[in-house]
């Protein structure tokens, strides 16, 4: 299918918003017709919004409807403590916000002390009132929260390959650092995030590339690192891909389905 996956790259992107459930109802926007397969109250657009009053009031976030997959995966319920390990600019925090529905506690970190400046806004601006925005070093974070977090998402930093159609500039970073340079970030934050973990609790790792090395290798390294931690197999909608020698995985081509690049793992 590789022919499949290069022609999809000059395809235009998709363009999606989701609608903000603590400010508006589904049935406000029912003149919408494109609904999404990843999550219900997202849906396919085809302008820009970002002008929009609805938008700018927090009403609803515009992103591309697959990137919420892995909040969906997480399965986060009502009264959970959850961390976002790498959240800015914030759309996988607000949808977590949406699901916590004003219960329990989320606590939204990103290492980039610029980047929670937009983590904030959004946060503040989808009215997330059991949020706490932190921008700290995982060292930190794990002498201060030992066996805290009922669910964690780990959005890493990754070469990007699955954002080429929608960020073309990653394929210069891409060229310079290639998918060598963060397996060992990723593991580091992924060994961090277990052990911020309650016991029973769960992670979702993702990435929005299609790497082994920065994919189902940095999954059996944590395995074989946590003999407690194992994978949970993901129940999967058209267009998901098993991942590679990993059944219980997910990869989403942009070929396969409306959206971009991404992997997902739940352990």
């Amino acid at each position: 299918e590789y022919n499949a996956y290069i022609e999809s790259l000059s395809k235009p992107l998709y363009r999606g918003m989701r609608i903000n459930l603590k400010k508006a109802k589904l049935d406000e926007f029912d003149h919408l017709d494109h609904p999404s397969q990843f999550c219900k109250e997202s849906y396919y657009v085809d302008k820009p919004l970002g002008n929009h009053p609805f938008h700018i009031c927090g009403c609803f976030y515009l992103q591309e409807p697959s990137a919420s997959s892995a909040v969906e995966i997480l399965d986060v319920q009502e009264d959970d403590y959850v961390l976002d390990l790498c959240a800015a600019p914030g759309g996988k925090s607000t949808k977590l916000a949406t699901k916590l529905n004003h219960t329990g506690l989320l606590i939204s970190n990103d290492i980039s002390s610029s980047r929670c400046q937009g983590l904030l806004k959004n946060i503040e601006l989808f009215g997330c009132d059991n949020a706490w925005v932190t921008s700290e070093d995982l060292t930190n974070m794990e002498q201060h929260y030992p066996e805290t977090f009922d669910k964690i998402l780990v959005d890493a930093p990754c070469s990007g390959e699955g954002m080429f159609r929608k960020e073309p500039d990653l394929i210069k970073s891409w060229i310079e650092k290639d998918d060598t340079f963060y397996p060992p970030i990723q593991k580091n934050i992924l060994n961090a995030a277990i052990s911020m973990l309650k016991p029973g609790g769960s992670i979702v790792y993702s990435t929005c590339t299609f790497s082994i090395h920065e994919n189902e290798e940095v999954i059996q390294d944590v395995l074989d690192k946590h003999p407690d931690m194992h994978l949970v197999p993901i129940n999967k909608i058209d267009g998901m891909m098993p991942g590679i020698n990993m059944e219980e995985c997910v990869r989403l081509y942009p070929h396969k389905i409306k959206g971009e690049g991404h992997f997902v793992a739940l352990l």
